[in-house]
């Protein structure tokens, strides 16, 4: 344990003024830097230093036999949603140096269970970054974020680095933020909790500085071998030769032809052990016994369990190259394919402009096929990107350059039709009751498994702004446009689904941004940035206008109400800002919130009646991180079954407790959880798990939070493979989320969870098994 040459006492005052540096001062030779370390707190004090504070929680100094003490954290997060650990001087820090900075500290974890930290650092404008670590029960271990060097000026694409330095500990992962904050004025480090299942409790010593640690200077080259995999990390699943691939894919077909879907099954994967209600041919909900349910077209209880995005789309990563783009354009309308696809291919004609357009990025790979090899089949062009330095380039597939190796190709893209014969038998053999969202449509026509149609309303209508559009502007539902595109995109759906009783329903779009909890601004967004826009170019504004002067009649009467001096409702009607939000403010907030939603759900459901009568409409897949209630209740007058995405270990029930007031079906749309441990992959995922093992529990756990939970009829893992490991060409993610590997090999662990979980999943529902402890 290191220790400090300063008593705790003395050295709050201290290391606010930045003076003191352990291991030698900072002297800048011609070479590399000295590295050197910096004691923030090694809480040896018996009392807890007064910069600490705990949220949901109590610290106590933690006693050793050789006066090495540490900070004992326990947290109440089985009865509350957030915990956290902050640490504020009482002046900022300054953390200004040359070179590599970062921070570093020993966690520990006393258990029983692991526990994910967020680690959050503030500077004085408020600026952040939110990093996670998962702590596994033991002693404690090192773990660190660099603040500062060239990790974090190379803007790779990767969600997530391999690491580079070259030091004994743990990274801390990146999950969002700011990556470069003022380091002369940090006001804040904190480390957190959110929506965890039990409580949970850690140590914390030596929180320090590192500067300028060793480092490998080959850290991001050839990092990914010719299957797709870790080049330079071994792990339990690692494939290593097409021969190895081949006999491990014969084993599973071997298995696979011995399974199938269980015997206490109905047709469409309904109970058939259980009651039979009203059947109408098509899938429905119902409340049964005080718990929703779906009931099946012949009748039966149905609660749907599966794995979203099984397809190929956005497999992809990009390879650093790109062509001429003017040659491009006129050889292949690259413009009008759709950027996700898989096989969009640049024409032969082109192929001699091709040049290396990002270094760092190309050079990440050990083995990319010549286009004359074999399997050149697997290379694509994507003309735009979400997120990631090269937002245009040449893509190559490993995941199905893999399936093409296991199952041949007699015949064009012949190994996919074997993929998809596969995939329905492995869902069928792990017990699924259906696919989850973003299924490839080849699988509409398979009368094996249920699935759920999607949409997306494109086009060029008016769009309105919450402020804080993670993935797009929202629509603008009273422009006349978007209605019409919701009725093309309706036509497209009923299109695919045939009147088919296989399919559940329907998701239109995903994650929009409707609205952050915490503040006014984050909750009313939409409506205060509406209110500064100008209603003849806005109608959504020009609709608020109305509304407000159909409630207050005169402008000052209004001015009375929000305290504010409008001149006119023309001026209002120009376009008005606000900063400051009172009651009467707030509750009219609320009700043009209500209005806007009510008004896209309403375009939706009544152009999917028009089409798809016989069929579900199942919402928006809200993101937990952007709905409010005003959105949530406008969904519940429209919509079969409401759909959310929780990225969480559990849905925690201060959260969720809304569902007893909503009292309207309620759908997980994705969840998962990763591991990095023993996978190869640089990234977990959103939720971090210790290693397969601890995944599958982790699955379990959350599965069974939602089978107990009368509100909810469903839940879907997102997603069937793990992303690219240099991320997707899309917006970079390269988790560990996959049931399978980038080879197609599936991970046993989460297998025989999704087994276990799935064969009692009716009794457990509807029967009499009692309820799930740990």
């Amino acid at each position: 344990m290191m220790r400090s040459l300063i008593q705790p006492s003395n050295l709050c005052a201290l290391l606010f003024t930045g003076s003191i540096i352990l291991g030698g001062n900072f002297a800048w030779g011609q070479d590399r830097p000295k590295s050197t370390e910096r004691i923030l707190f090694d809480f040896n004090s018996p009392q807890v230093p007064d910069a600490v504070t705990i949220s949901n929680g109590t610290a106590s100094i933690l006693p050793s036999a050789d006066n090495n003490r540490s900070l004992s954290v326990k947290l109440k997060s089985k009865d509350h949603l957030y915990t956290a650990l902050n640490i504020s001087p009482e002046d900022p820090w300054n953390w200004q140096q040359k070179g590599t900075v970062g921070i570093a500290m020993d966690i520990g974890n006393p258990g029983p269970y692991p526990v994910q930290l967020y680690l959050d650092v503030t500077d004085k404008a408020g600026q952040k970054f939110t990093r996670g670590v998962v702590i596994p029960v033991g002693a404690p271990q090192t773990y660190y974020a660099e603040l500062q060097g060239d990790d974090i000026d190379h803007d790779t694409g990767l969600r997530e680095n391999p690491p580079s330095w070259d030091i004994d500990g743990q990274k801390f992962i990146w999950l969002w933020g700011t990556e470069k904050l003022n380091l002369s004025a940090i006001t804040k480090v904190s480390l957190s909790t959110k929506s965890l299942q039990f409580d949970r409790q850690f140590t914390l010593d030596n929180v320090r500085l590192i500067t300028n640690p060793k480092t490998d200077p080959d850290y991001l080259s050839h990092i990914v071998d010719k299957y797709g995999q870790s080049a330079k990390i071994n792990y339990p699943l690692k494939i290593h030769s097409d021969a190895e691939l081949k006999s491990q894919t014969s084993t599973e077909l071997q298995s696979l032809a011995k399974g199938g879907k269980p015997s206490e099954r109905s047709t469409y994967g309904g109970w058939k052990d259980g009651p039979k209600l009203n059947a109408t041919g098509y899938f429905r909900t119902e409340k049964y016994n005080g718990k929703w349910a779906i009931i099946d077209p012949e009748g039966y209880l149905f609660f749907s369990t599966g794995v979203a995005n099984i397809r190929l789309d956005n497999t992809v990563t990009m390879t650093g190259v790109d062509f001429d783009r003017t040659r491009l354009s006129k050889a292949l309308s690259i413009e009008t394919k759709d950027p996700s696809a898989v096989f969009n291919q640049v024409p032969r004609s082109v192929l001699k402009t091709r040049t290396v357009s990002s270094e760092i990025r190309h050079n990440m790979f050990e083995w990319l096929p010549d286009y004359n090899d074999t399997l050149a089949n697997h290379y694509g062009y994507r003309n735009g990107a979400h997120t990631g330095p090269i937002k245009r380039g040449e893509t190559y597939g490993f995941y199905s350059a893999n399936l093409e190796r296991k199952y041949g190709e007699a015949s064009p893209k012949s190994f996919l039709e074997k993929w998809q014969d596969v995939t329905v038998d492995r869902m069928l053999d792990w017990g699924f009751t259906s696919f989850g969202n973003w299924a490839d449509p080849a699988f509409y026509e398979n009368p094996e498994l249920p699935y759920f149609a999607n949409g997306w309303i494109t086009g060029d209508y008016k769009t309105v702004s919450s402020g804080d559009d993670y993935w797009a502007p929202l629509p603008d539902p009273f422009d006349l446009e978007f209605e019409r595109q919701a009725k093309l995109t309706a036509r497209k759906v009923a299109g695919e689904v045939k009147d088919n009783p296989w399919c559940i329903g329907v998701f239109i779009d995903n994650e929009k941004s409707w609205g952050r909890m915490g503040t006014v601004k984050g909750q009313y967004g939409i409506v205060i940035n509406t209110l500064s826009r100008n209603g003849f170019e806005s109608p959504t504004k020009a609709e608020f206008t109305r509304l407000l002067k159909e409630k207050y009649k005169t402008i000052e009467v209004l001015n009375a109400a929000w305290s504010t001096n409008i001149k006119s409702w023309k001026k209002l009607n120009r376009g008005i800002w606000l900063k400051e939000y009172n009651a009467a403010q707030k509750e009219d907030f609320s009700l043009l919130l209500k209005v806007y939603a009510d008004k896209y759900f309403e375009v939706v459901d009544s152009t999917l009646n028009d089409v798809m009568p016989n069929h579900m409409y199942l919402g928006v897949r809200f993101a937990t991180w952007g709905m409010t209630p005003e959105v949530i209740e406008a969904a519940a007058e429209y919509t079969d079954i409401i759909s959310y995405n929780e990225y969480q270990e559990i849905p925690h029930h201060a959260q969720w407790s809304f569902l007893n007031d909503t009292d309207k079906p309620a759908l997980i749309g994705e969840f998962h959880m990763g591991a990095s441990s023993d996978t190869g992959v640089f990234h977990p995922g959103l939720i971090h798990a210790v290693d397969q093992a601890d995944r599958a529990r982790m699955y379990t756990n959350y599965m069974t939070t939602i089978i107990d939970n009368p509100n909810f009829v469903g839940a879907h893992w997102f997603q069937y493979t793990d992303s690219p490991i240099t991320g997707r060409a899309y917006d970079g993610e390269n988790y560990n989320v996959g049931f399978v590997s980038v080879t197609d090999t599936p991970y046993p662990e989460l297998v025989e969870a999704a087994k276990a979980m799935n064969n009692g999943l009716y009794k457990r529902r509807f029967g009499s098994a009692p309820p799930h402890q740990d």
